[in-house]
C-alpha cells in the first residue's frame, strides 16, 4: 500500500472547516461522521471503490455536491479525504489495536464524556452501502461486538434499549466498547473480505495469468482475482 503522509493539523482543520461550511450541502457529513463512515468501508466485508462512496459524503443519496470555488479546490479536498481514508486503512493493516475512533467530547456535570453517536451514524452509513453483506457477522460468535455500534448508530432501536444510550455515562461506556471491539470486527472480515466486483465487458481484452490484476491491487492476476478460477 502506498504510504502517504498523515494529515497535518492544518489539513485536518481545513477539511473539518470545509465540511462545516455553507458551500457544502445540508446533508454533508461532519468530520467524526466521515471517520466512522470510512472505518466501516475500510474494515467491512467488501472492497468498495471511491467512485461509489465519495459522493455520499455530501448527502445520503449521492447526488448533491459542494459549491466548489474551482477545480483545484475540489482536487485538494478530495485528496484530503482520500488521505484520511488511507490513514484508517494503514492503521488497521499495521496496528489495528492502536486505531482510535474520532469521537467528540462533551461536558456532563463537570465530567468530560465521549459522545460517539455521530461517529456511529457514519459507520452505519458505511454498512448501508452493502447492508446484506454484513449479515454474516451478526449471525456469528462475533455478533456481540456489533451491538454497541447498533445501539448508537442504528436509525431505530427497541424502546427497552433506550436507557442504554440515553444515559451519557452509559453512552460513554458504549463508545469505549466500540473502540475495543473494532480490531475484532476487522479480524472477522479480514479472511472473508471480497474484492470490488466490476461489470465484465465481453469486448475487453482477456487478462493473462501473469498480467497485473485489473483490480489495481498490484498483484499478478493469478495471485489475486484470478485465484478463484483455479
Amino acid at each position: 500500500m502506498h504510504l502517504e503522509q498523515p494529515l497535518s493539523e492544518k489539513e485536518f482543520d481545513d477539511l473539518d472547516n470545509f465540511l462545516l461550511s455553507e458551500r457544502c450541502p445540508e446533508g454533508t457529513m461532519t468530520l467524526d461522521t466521515l471517520h466512522g463512515y470510512l472505518t466501516a468501508i475500510a474494515i467491512g466485508p467488501q472492497t468498495i471503490m471511491p467512485a461509489e462512496w465519495l459522493p455520499r459524503i455530501w448527502g445520503e443519496d449521492g447526488t448533491a455536491a459542494p459549491k466548489w470555488k474551482n477545480a483545484k479546490e475540489e482536487e485538494r479536498i478530495v485528496n484530503l479525504v482520500m488521505r484520511f481514508m488511507n490513514e484508517v486503512l494503514i492503521t488497521f493493516e499495521v496496528a489495528p489495536k492502536e486505531f482510535e475512533p474520532l469521537y467528540v467530547e462533551h461536558e456532563v456535570d463537570g465530567e468530560t464524556l465521549i459522545d460517539a453517536e455521530a461517529w456511529c451514524w457514519g459507520f452505519w452509513e458505511g454498512m448501508e452501502l452493502r447492508p446484506g453483506s454484513w449479515d454474516e457477522i451478526w449471525e456469528s460468535e462475533a455478533g456481540p461486538l456489533m451491538r454497541p455500534l447498533y445501539l448508537l448508530g442504528a436509525d431505530e432501536i427497541e424502546e427497552s434499549e433506550l436507557p442504554e444510550v440515553e444515559d451519557p455515562r452509559k453512552a460513554h461506556q458504549l463508545a469505549l466498547d466500540i473502540e475495543a471491539n473494532l480490531p475484532g470486527i476487522h479480524r472477522f472480515w479480514l479472511p472473508r473480505r471480497k474484492a470490488a466486483v466490476d461489470t465484465v465487458r465481453h469486448d475487453t481484452p482477456k487478462v493473462g495469468r501473469n498480467d497485473d490484476c485489473p483490480c489495481g491491487s498490484g498483484k499478478k492476476y493469478k495471485k489475486c482475482c484470478g485465484a478463484d478460477q483455479t
